[in-house]
This record gives C-alpha cells, structure tokens and sequence, in this order.
C-alpha cells in the first residue's frame, strides 16, 4: 500500500492580524501627536525612524505580503507597544487570500473606520493597494522603455502621480533585468545648477556609483573638447561599453533648475544629443532615458533644444469619477454609487493628491464628506498648505493675481474673460484654470472660492 503523501505549505512570514494593524496605528498617531507636533510621519520618515526600509514598510502595510517577524517587533517596539501572539498572523500559500479577507471584513470597529494608511503626502509606495492606474499610461510607458534608444517626457503639475508611476516604471524595468538609475534634481547641491562643467561631472559620477562602478572620471574627462562632448564621450567610452544591458536612467525634478536657464538650455542639448547617438550608435541604444518636471517651474526655454518636444510625451491628467470611487472601496468607504464622488469632484475635481487627502480623513471617521466640504475653503481645512502654496505663488506676480481675479470673479454661464496667452499659460502650468471650448475657468469650484475670499480680503 502506498502511503499518502501530505504537501507541505510553506510559511511566507508575517502579516499583521487586524488587531495588530489597529494597534500599530493608534500608536504611530499618538507618536506624530506628542513627538513629532501633530505632524504626519511620511513613508520615508518613518523608515528613517524605525530603521526598517521603506519596501518592508509599504509590505506591512498592505498586509498582503509577509515580512521577518522580528521586523514587526522592531516596529512596535519603536512605538513602546509590545508585539503579542494576536497581533500577527503566519502567512501560508493556502491562507493568503482568505486573511485578506479577514483583514478586509475587520476595518470597521464599532461603527467607526481604523485608517490602516500613511498620510498621503508622497508618491503611493509599491504593493499599495491605493494606487490607481491611469490606463493606457502604464502600459504605454512600459512598451516604450523596451525600445532601443528611448526617451520618455512626463510632466504635469505638482502632485499629480509622477513619482508614483516612475517607482513602477522602474520596477517593471528592473523586473526585465535592466539597470535602474533614479536621479532626483533636488538632492543635488545648488551650487551644481550654476556650473555646467560640475553638473556633468556630479550626474556622471551618480552614474557611475549607481551601476557598482568606480566613477575614474578625470581619467574620461578632456574639458578642451568642451563639457557636453566629454560628458558623452565619457558615457559612451566608460558606462555603456563596459554595461551590455539597458541602462533606465530617471531624470526626476528637472525643473529644480529652471530658475537657470543658460544651464537649463546647455544640459538639455545634451540630453538631445544623446536621443540623436542613439538612432546611429548601438552603445546609446542601451540608454533609455526618462525626464520627469513640474510644470509651476517651466521658464522660457529654447524648445528646439530642450527635451520637451521629443520623445513620448506623458502628461497625467486627474481622476475620473470612476476611479475616485474605486479608490473610496480601496479605503473602505461604503459610498453610495455615483453620490459622494460626485459632491466631492465638484468642489475638487479629480486631482489625484487632494482626493488622496479627502478619502484618507474619511476613513479615519473623524469627520463626514459634509463638513470636509464646508471646512474646505478655510484657513483650518485639510487642504490649507495646498492653497497656501498656490496664493503665495500667485503673489510673486501682481499681474498675475490680476488675470486670475478676472477669471474666478466669471461665473460658469457668463461670457468667458479674454485672457492674455501668456499669463493662461502660466495659470494652466500652475494647475489653477482649465479649459472648456473657449471658456477659461478655475480648475475647481474650491479655487474659485477660496481665492475669491482671499482677494476680496486684499482689495476692502
């Protein structure tokens, strides 16, 4: 007789038991309340604080994925709570989707919603469940970093999803064996901006560091043939001879520099330069190059040669109504279809960041959708930093402050104000108006409102 085998299932770590994750919240909130003056802990702050990488992090949080259990005990005893047997469940092959479930089904507590998430102010971390996708962008910036010699433009104004999709983009590339190289413009020292010769040299050395290599750069680098031309050649003769597979390299913050423009137009010629070596030369095939930029910043360039007229241009747009009440699902929000959404688009529209923010307070069940909206336009809502920022931005530039007076003084069913182009296309590229036909309107009725109140209080 043949004896019966028994498969074994292998355990894949720990997740938090839904017990655990209300506990670990509550704790990290009283933290940000009584340590960190009431201000929320962003994902890399957090990972910097508990001394647990921000990937392990993002992976606890979804509780879809295990992690070391003495990872998780690192994180509660950070917080002064100690990790018990219920707060943890072992994560096997055969139980995973049911401790979703579980997970899913125990987030409402005595009628009141346990946020089990971040505060929202960066880019969505991978493994989220609180990532949208925008299809086709995904896709199309997937297929395109597969061809040789690409470059790929995104761009819109700030908090839009950029960083959010260059993290996926890299792990899709990096998932197809290439090197990933993430460069952020504003991690580089100020003094670097103001001289290209430096510049060059700063980016070559990140590259060359980020690939595992020794930078030699003095060994490449004949300033007498001039900066741009040693810079490639350096790149070519150094990194992309030596690397036999695709390079991503992510630009990311570009406009950090746009207050220089001489350097601005000198560094991207070289950029163009290289899309040009790559239609001609096997080695800049490997490169697949990605530039990323707000448009607040956007100064006159030469567009003949700048990066910004090649390429596949990638310009994130806002959420549509059904992607807002997707992510009111994801965040446990029982809305009723085609209802709340609606109320909360008409005063904000679907910008990604700001509906983030309104779902994140919701599900804490501290406030209703009602008084997140009447709050709204106030010095003391939740989207006070937000509109700050726009009026300090607005008042660098009196004329400006004009034009947009104009517009948010229009109601929607009169005549549309002439506008000058050059100051719609700044009020465009600050996120403030949107167009419908050949009417010129704030982009949501909340702008329209609080700046409204704002240059009434100026102009009595």
């Amino acid at each position: 007789m043949t004896a019966k085998i028994h498969k074994t299932t292998r355990k894949r770590g720990v997740v938090l038991s839904p017990r655990g994750l209300i506990r670990l919240r509550k704790a990290i909130s009283f933290w940000e309340k009584t340590e960190n003056q009431g201000n929320h802990l962003t994902l890399e702050q957090l990972s910097e604080y508990t001394n647990i990488s921000a990937k392990t992090l993002s992976r606890l949080w979804s509780a879809n994925k295990g992690v070391d259990q003495k990872t998780l005990k690192l994180c509660f005893n950070t917080f002064n709570l100690e990790l018990n047997y219920d707060d943890y469940i072992f994560l096997r092959e055969d139980n995973k989707q049911e401790i979703s479930t579980v997970i899913s089904n125990h987030l409402y507590t005595e009628g009141k919603v346990n946020s089990l998430w971040l505060y929202p102010d960066g880019p969505v971390p991978l493994n989220s469940p609180l990532y949208i996708e925008r299809s086709p962008i995904e896709e199309l910036v997937c297929q395109q970093i597969q061809q040789p010699g690409c470059i790929i433009r995104i761009e819109s104004f700030r908090k839009m999803g950029k960083t959010s999709l260059i993290l996926r983009l890299l792990a899709f590339a990096s998932n197809e064996g290439y090197h990933t190289i993430n460069l952020s413009f504003t991690q580089i020292d100020d003094h670097y901006l103001t001289n290209l010769n430096q510049l060059l040299r700063c980016l070559c050395c990140q590259i060359a560091i980020k690939l595992g290599l020794e930078p030699n750069i003095d060994n490449y680098w004949y300033e007498e043939i001039g900066y741009k031309l040693t810079c490639s050649f350096y790149l070519e003769e150094y990194i992309l001879k030596q690397i036999n597979k695709p390079i991503v390299l992510v630009l990311s913050e570009v406009d950090a520099f746009f207050n220089y423009p001489h350097i601005a137009q000198e560094f991207f010629a070289v950029l163009y330069s290289w899309c040009e070596e790559a239609r001609k030369n096997q080695y800049w095939q490997n490169l697949r190059l990605v530039v990323a930029y707000s448009t607040e910043q956007i100064s006159t360039l030469d567009l003949n040669r700048s990066p910004f007229n090649i390429g596949l241009p990638i310009k994130l747009g806002e959420f549509t109504q059904e992607q807002v009440e997707e992510l009111s699902r994801r965040y446990n929000l029982n809305w009723d279809f085609g209802k709340e959404s609606a109320l909360l688009m008409s005063l904000i529209g679907g910008h990604p960041a700001m509906i983030q923010l309104a779902l994140y307070h919701l599900s804490l069940g501290n406030m209703t959708l009602q008084t997140l909206i009447e709050d709204a336009i106030s010095n003391g809502g939740i989207y006070r930093h937000h509109l700050q920022k726009h009026w300090l931005n607005l008042q660098s530039d009196p004329d400006l402050i004009k034009t947009f007076s104009e517009v948010i003084a229009t109601k929607d069913n009169e005549k549309s104000v002439v506008v000058n182009p050059i100051h719609a296309y700044k009020l465009e590229n600050l996120g403030l108006i949107t167009f419908q036909g050949d009417q010129v309107l704030p982009r949501c009725q909340l702008y329209r409102n609080y700046f409204y109140k704002q240059l009434h209080r100026v102009n009595c």
